[in-house]
């Protein structure tokens, strides 16, 4: 079993870059394997973690077609809506609440 390369933060040699680095260039990695660690030191704490990738290996970046953008929209929509009330909340319901505010604070208002 091979173990990665680990470079400390930004010392990574040309020609790797993370996967925000890649986005920035129009890339992605199109499946390639992680080639090297970048790690950067944080005080008592660990470590933070970023996998580099091989630029000369990535691809463009697959356009946004009108049928994606139609699925994004519908899922950000279905976001909104309040499973509780079924109202569109205005704004992305918050997973660890699972409902719109409104409804999280109903409880609290009635007692």
């Amino acid at each position: 079993m091979s173990t990665l390369p680990v470079y400390r933060w930004r010392l990574a040699p040309e020609g790797l870059a993370t996967f925000r680095q890649l986005r920035a260039l129009g890339l992605r990695p199109a499946g390639q394997p992680v080639v090297a660690q970048l790690e950067r030191s944080r005080r008592r704490r660990e470590p933070l973690i970023a996998f580099l990738y091989r630029i000369d290996l990535a691809r463009p970046v697959r356009p946004m077609t009108p049928a994606r953008w139609a699925a994004l929209e519908r899922a950000n929509t279905a976001r909104r809506i309040c499973p509780t009330c079924g109202r569109d909340a205005g704004y992305r319901i918050p997973p660890s609440l699972g409902m719109c505010v409104t409804c999280a604070d109903a409880p609290q208002l009635a007692a």
